[in-house]
């Protein structure tokens, strides 16, 4: 199976604009934009093709082609990831079987997430849409809160039925939780990964959708699938000790730089 991952990034964002190259330093103190991080874990995937940045931007594709990047030209008229890449695969050969969505706001991203993503795409060929979920620890669920708390938006959670099908996803703290957990303890509240993994008629699908009502509310564009009764499978997925967080607000530079040198990430 043909598997491609597309790194889309934008250098407009509302709330953090330039993040795509925002440095981040690892454990010897040298520094790299965010999506040249994001990029290595892409390119450390095995059993993928090929790894490309796809963005409108010229600053971000000069940069990403200085540090050995393909990349991919899109328009600006892209709302999301999923329309960028949407774009990117009709660039893409005719014969590709699976597009991977590496948001390249997610450098701590492990690469079993995405094997873990694309192993079960390959095992169920009538999914259309899969998404990794990461069952919160007391720390990372803490972390959501201070976030809502302080009017940050943070990271995302997911809610799905028995069947592993998204029933919601929010920037909200969903389900409600009233406990105060402990930093290592587990807790019912799924952290969802920023990862999708599309067969290419569904992202042509989405595309002639109109932008949904929750989807802009919310600000997310995977309720878009949801909101015209398309499935999304969520891949649950183990940290094995790993903390996940993704760049959505500058107090997240510190927290991702702390993991890079706690894990001795170059």
């Amino acid at each position: 199976m043909s598997t491609v991952i597309l790194i889309p990034a934008r250098y407009a964002s509302t709330r953090y604009p330039g993040k795509p190259l925002v440095p981040l330093h690892g454990v010897t103190g040298v520094a790299k934009p965010l999506i040249q991080r994001t990029w290595e874990v892409g390119k450390a995937t095995p059993g993928v093709d090929a790894v490309y940045v796809c963005t409108d931007d010229d600053r971000i594709a000069n940069a990403a082609r200085a540090f050995g990047a393909d990349v991919l030209m899109t328009s600006p008229h892209a709302r999301n990831g999923t329309e960028r890449c949407a774009e990117a695969l009709a660039q893409l050969p005719e014969d590709t079987d699976l597009v991977v969505n590496l948001q390249g706001d997610a450098p701590l991203t492990p690469v079993w997430f995405l094997t873990a993503l694309i192993e079960a795409m390959k095992a169920d060929p009538d999914l259309p849409v899969a998404t990794p979920v990461l069952r919160c620890d007391g720390e990372t669920l803490n972390n959501f809160r201070d976030d809502r708390r302080a009017r940050r938006v943070g990271g995302t959670t997911a809610v799905f039925n028995t069947h592993g099908h998204a029933l919601y996803f929010s920037k909200e703290v969903i389900p409600y939780t009233g406990d105060e957990p402990a930093t290592g303890d587990n807790t019912p509240v799924f952290h969802h990964v920023g990862v999708y993994a599309y067969r290419p008629d569904a992202l042509k699908s989405y595309t002639g959708w109109p932008e949904g009502a929750l989807e802009k509310l919310e600000g997310l564009e995977q309720l878009r699938f949801l909101e015209n009764g398309q499935s999304v499978a969520c891949v649950q997925v183990e940290g094995r000790g790993r903390v996940f967080w993704e760049l959505n607000n500058p107090v997240d530079v510190e927290r991702i730089e702390s993991v890079l040198t706690k894990e001795g990430t170059e």
